[in-house]
């Protein structure tokens, strides 16, 4: 019996032939438990939990590919979690452990949600989503995350998206290389969800970009050239319409998405942002996602350090949740 079969046995209900979340649980515990990079958590109940929920939920995000909560014995070997685990027992340092296990990760995607769901009731909704990304998004794909077309919200409340809702959010939006990325922005765009994007499908996301770009004195693309740039960058085997499989093949759908609906990234993409091509050629190893959670990591950091001076405390998050650091 391999190492991932024996693994997916211990884990599973008995009368199950698939993980839950669940089923994760007891192998985080034992990971807070024993890992020196972890025991700055242990008075910290609350964040322990915290930290395993997003850990679980970057897991499923990466490996269920369904979707559907029920992880198999064929996603587990297909995907790298072994391999991740292995590492976590072996590295004492934790943030080297990028996939699923690093704490300054999960410490981003825990700030980032924080810093929306302001009135700290763990939910957030759409006015509180469109501020991501210092107002970055358009209000039409929004729309769509909040219509729960690319995934169905775990919230349970009418309007409402919750942690787990988010966290395949922010995983989608700073890592648009990544297949599960594909996917859920594929879905947004394909409107009536017939497994192509049409030019009119593509337009009608881009006109809230070109309609931005004009508020902000931008000098304007208009969308005949997006349209050309596009198919350039992805090459599609028809050139009327994209499918999720010409996306698949082609290295540049991320910027695609993002010139669709992200007008910040869409503008560093167009100017090819210096700072950003360096840092890719100094670690082509790392993922978007990677090197985004590393820059919010600094940041925040620094913020936490400035308020700390200003306050003369470490008091930052003054609800019922405290900073353990």
């Amino acid at each position: 019996m391999d190492l991932a079969t024996q693994i997916f046995t211990i884990l599973k209900q008995p009368q199950l032939n698939y993980l839950t979340q669940d089923d994760f649980k007891p192998v985080l515990r034992e990971l807070l438990a024993s890992h020196p990079g972890l025991e700055f958590l242990q008075s910290t109940p609350e964040f322990q939990e915290r930290y395993a929920e997003t850990v679980v939920y970057r897991i499923y995000y990466y490996i269920n590919r369904t979707g559907n909560g029920r992880m198999t014995l064929r996603e587990l070997k297909r995907g790298n979690i072994i391999d991740a685990m292995q590492h976590a027992d072996e590295e004492e340092d934790i943030n080297k452990v990028l996939r699923y296990f690093s704490y300054e990760h999960f410490y981003v995607i825990y700030c980032k949600f924080w810093e929306l769901d302001t009135d700290h009731d763990f939910l957030i909704d759409k006015e509180n989503l469109i501020r991501y990304g210092n107002h970055a998004l358009t209000y039409r794909i929004v729309d769509r995350i909040f219509s729960q077309v690319p995934r169905k919200f775990t919230s349970k409340v009418e309007g409402k998206m919750g942690y787990e809702d988010f966290v395949y959010f922010i995983l989608s939006e700073e890592d648009k290389s990544s297949e599960p990325s594909l996917e859920y922005w594929f879905k947004c765009i394909d409107l009536d969800a017939n497994g192509i994007l049409t030019r009119n499908e593509l337009q009608f996301f881009y006109e809230e970009q070109l309609h931005r770009m004009e508020c902000m004195a931008q000098e304007p693309v208009l969308f005949e050239d997006i349209l050309c740039q596009i198919i350039d960058m992805i090459h599609p085997e028809d050139d009327s319409y994209v499918t999720l499989r010409d996306l698949k093949g082609s290295k540049l759908s991320g910027s695609v998405f993002n010139i669709l609906f992200n007008l910040n990234k869409f503008m560093a993409f167009e100017t090819r942002d210096p700072f950003l091509i360096r840092q890719e050629r100094e670690n082509p190893t790392l993922t978007e996602w990677d090197r985004f959670a590393h820059r919010e990591y600094i940041r925040l950091s620094m913020e936490e350090d400035v308020e700390d001076v200003s306050n003369g405390s470490a008091e930052v998050w003054d609800e019922s949740l405290e900073a353990p650091f």
